[in-house]
């Protein structure tokens, strides 16, 4: 009987097979069937199904975050000595941060690259016009960078002070 029941799974592949082989051509190999529906697409079709198209978080994401390249090119205008160093110096990091990572991850997100790009060198900008102005108020480079290096080591203090609290206070 189970000798049966193998020749009979073998007649039926063996059918399906060649069904298949009469559907796509004898010579022809298989293609994907997305492959000829992309052709026949539209720009904005390709757009809506692509993997980081306009349904997905890979298109979405870059667009909101231009806000932040945006807020940051509107902070030019402001004072040196009223821009905060350790928010652009995070600014700065996450633009580079997330650029190396969007060309990593699969799909390659080229928006979301480009926004962070841009973010990081915004960031850079800034950090560069705080360095000035306080290399002017202290006269020397080296004090400019001192300061600098004392504001971001107390800042990162109090965060890991702020933690610990929290931690304590949980447990």
């Amino acid at each position: 009987m189970s000798s049966r029941v193998g020749l009979r799974f073998f007649e039926n592949t063996r059918a399906a097979f060649r069904n298949a082989q009469r559907r796509f051509g004898a010579g022809r190999r298989f293609q994907s069937s997305d492959a000829a529906a992309a052709e026949q697409q539209s720009t904005f079709q390709r757009l809506w199904n692509s993997p980081v198209g306009v349904k997905t978080v890979h298109f979405w994401a870059p667009v909101m975050k231009w806000s932040l390249v945006i807020a940051g090119i509107s902070d030019l205008g402001r004072p040196a000595e009223k821009l905060s160093l350790t928010q652009n110096a995070a600014l700065t990091a996450t633009g580079a941060i997330w650029t190396r990572w969007c060309m990593i991850i699969t799909p390659k997100n080229y928006l979301l690259a480009a926004v962070n790009f841009f973010l990081g060198c915004v960031g850079v900008v800034q950090v560069g016009r705080i360095y000035n102005y306080r290399r002017s108020l202290d006269g020397s480079a080296v004090e400019a960078v001192m300061s600098m290096e004392h504001e971001m080591v107390d800042s990162a203090k109090g965060v890991v002070a702020k933690t610990e609290a929290a931690v304590e206070k949980s447990a």
